[in-house]
């Protein structure tokens, strides 16, 4: 009769230092601006396009050669940031009683 038996031994890694996030503290920063201002508000509105400015058709003679996708995507805090527009958006049509409209095509 055979017993076969382990033995359960930690492996820790050699003096690891802690990783210093820094787009994760950019991510909770943004996550954390209250909007309670229309004047602030309203820079957010200006300040962060409705749709990826970098995205296009290029054509030429009423061709079209290729599309350039929206890159914006790949900003790491793009989904924040999308969020924060929202955010001042609602404060500004919700708390401010504010026509959004002209913000929705810029």
């Amino acid at each position: 009769m055979i017993h076969l038996t382990h033995s359960t031994h930690s492996i820790t890694a050699p003096n690891k230092q802690p990783s210093f996030d820094l787009l994760g503290l950019l991510r909770r920063w943004i996550n954390h601006i209250e909007i309670k201002n229309p004047s602030l508000a309203r820079f957010i509105c200006r300040l962060i396009p409705c749709s990826c400015p970098f995205e296009r058709d290029v054509s030429l003679l009423g061709h079209i050669f290729f599309h350039i996708p929206p890159l914006c995507k790949l900003n790491p805090v793009y989904d924040e940031l999308v969020a924060l527009r929202f955010r001042a958006l609602t404060y500004l049509a919700d708390s401010c009683g504010e026509d959004i409209t002209p913000y929705l095509d810029s």
